[in-house]
């Protein structure tokens, strides 16, 4: 896209220059066919389809102008007005992050559900210990919620604590 807009900055550059060089009567008739020239598509064309360098151009051609002789131009003025907070809110913007913690890496979620499948007899604080050990630094909640079989890594409690057989 930079150098189609570098193209046409550069035309309409050279454009404005030969322009300044003829004389006014040549220009006035050139305004005079290039209005026609617009009317006659406006009436073919309801809603021309523009590209991001075409509003860039126009964007930026209506700040050299006042604001009366806006209506040049074939948008409203309320749509120029917006294209160019665009422009300036793309040149300043960042990606904002997703709000709430990181979800789980996929392949942690995968271990923890392997780990619990071969160890049906360890908790989520035994699993989340031997993570550790390999070098994941994941909570023991994290564990707990990774699991689809939350009964099968449940911590084991005490006598008269669900989970305990005895």
């Amino acid at each position: 896209m930079s150098a189609s807009l570098v193209y046409l900055l550069l035309r309409q550059v050279l454009q404005m220059l030969t322009q300044l060089a003829r004389d006014g009567g040549a220009k006035d008739v050139e305004l005079l066919v290039l209005r026609h020239q617009v009317a006659v598509l406006r009436r073919q064309v309801h809603r021309p389809d523009l590209e991001p360098a075409d509003r860039l151009v126009l964007a930026v051609l209506s700040r050299l102008l006042p604001r009366p002789r806006w209506s040049a131009f074939f948008v409203t003025p309320a749509t120029l007005l917006r294209w160019h907070g665009e422009l300036v809110a793309r040149r300043w913007t960042y990606p904002h992050a997703r709000p709430g913690r990181p979800p789980v890496d996929k392949q942690v979620r995968e271990l923890v559900l392997r780990l619990a499948a071969e160890n049906p007899t360890w908790g989520h604080r035994r699993i989340q210990g031997e993570l550790v050990g390999l070098g994941y630094r994941v909570a023991a909640s994290t564990v707990w919620r990774s699991s689809t079989r939350p009964a099968s890594i449940r911590h084991r409690g005490g006598p008269g604590r669900p989970g305990n057989s005895s």
